[in-house]
C-alpha cells in the first residue's frame, strides 16, 4: 500500500469508503481502510469529498492534521501488529493497550513513536531504525507505569 504515490493512497481512501458505504464486497486491506475510516467520523466529510481533498496539502506548522497521514499510520500499525514486526512490537503495543483500556488511544500514543521514527529516517535519508522505535516504545511504557 505504501509504494504508492500520494494521489493514489488517497483515492483508496476514497474509493474504499464508497464501496464500504454501500456494503460491497471488501478485499482484507479494504476491510481495514474501512473499519479505520469508521473510527474516525471526523474525517468523513474528508473522505466523502474527493474533488475537494485529493490535492488538499495539510500544514501541521498551522496545526492541521493531516487525515490520510493520520489513519495510514493506523494501517501501519495494524500491519506491524499483524507481523509482529519490529520483533517484540506485538507485546508492547497489547501492554499499551491493557493500560489505555482502548486500542485506538494506545495507536495514537504508539504514533507519537512511530511519527519520530519516520521523521528521523527521512531527515537522515535512511530506512526507519526499528531498534530506536522500540525503544521508544518501551520509554512509552516505563512512563505509564507499566
Amino acid at each position: 500500500m505504501f509504494d504508492a504515490d500520494r494521489n493514489q493512497m488517497r483515492q483508496m481512501f476514497f474509493q474504499t469508503w464508497r464501496k464500504y458505504q454501500q456494503k460491497l464486497a471488501l478485499e482484507p486491506m479494504e476491510r481495514l481502510v474501512g473499519d479505520i475510516i469508521v473510527q474516525h467520523p471526523e474525517y468523513h466529510d474528508i473522505i466523502e469529498k474527493p474533488e475537494t481533498s485529493l490535492e488538499r496539502e495539510y500544514h501541521p506548522e498551522q496545526g492541521e492534521t493531516n487525515p490520510f497521514l493520520h489513519m495510514g499510520m493506523h494501517i501501519a500499525i495494524a500491519e506491524q501488529l499483524g507481523s509482529d514486526r519490529p520483533a517484540g512490537f506485538r507485546d508492547m503495543y497489547q501492554a499499551l493497550q491493557m493500560h489505555f483500556q482502548d486500542s485506538h488511544t494506545a495507536e495514537h500514543h504508539i504514533m507519537e513513536c512511530l511519527g519520530e521514527c519516520l521523521w528521523q529516517a527521512q531527515r537522515q535519508g535512511f530506512a526507519p531504525d526499528e531498534l530506536k522505535y522500540l525503544d521508544c516504545l518501551r520509554q512509552l511504557l516505563q512512563k505509564t507505569g507499566k
